[in-house]
């Protein structure tokens, strides 16, 4: 992910250029709303209206879409984003103990970011290792068969690399 940020606010010039090049494709928002958190890590709200503008929508509507799907974001997220599986399979082997852990030992509940700005905590309803769970998912790695203290070990080594 790379972050295009002009001091406290959003490269505008980024933002314009990512909204136009996908104003055209068939139901352009949501791969819209996909390039815009991939490139910044959230949708800014300062993104609102050059989208609804583009596609003709009102800001209600690209608002109603960013807070309907659970996968984006309107604020930056932590360093780091993790997120748990709480899919059935996973929740089958212990999901909602882990989960439960990892709220009381980040001191956050989902969608929230650590104060140290470290870890960001998601829910996500699955990550296609069901054979293999409960997983959870750090950026893009997958990891499997995690429990409360595996999570501990994980959470150690983020912070330790956001301390380096």
């Amino acid at each position: 992910m790379s972050l295009h940020h002009t001091g406290a606010g959003i490269d505008g010039q980024k933002l314009k250029s990512l909204v136009d090049s996908h104003a055209a494709l068939p139901g352009a928002l949501l791969p819209m709303l996909h390039a815009i958190q991939d490139e910044f890590g959230h949708v800014p709200e300062q993104a609102v209206p050059v989208i609804a503008r583009s596609l003709n929508l009102s800001r209600a509507e690209v608002h109603g879409v960013i807070t309907f799907y659970h996968h984006f974001r309107t604020h930056a997220p932590g360093r780091h984003v993790v997120q748990v599986c709480r899919a059935e399979a996973c929740q089958s082997v212990g999901a909602a103990a882990l989960e439960a852990h990892a709220k009381k030992c980040l001191g956050i509940d989902f969608h929230e970011t650590t104060a140290d700005g470290a870890v960001t905590l998601e829910a996500v309803y699955c990550l296609g290792n069901c054979a293999l769970g409960p997983s959870v998912r750090v950026g893009d790695d997958v990891i499997g068969r995690v429990s409360p203290e595996r999570f501990d070990d994980i959470i150690a080594e983020l912070r330790a690399e956001v301390a380096a």
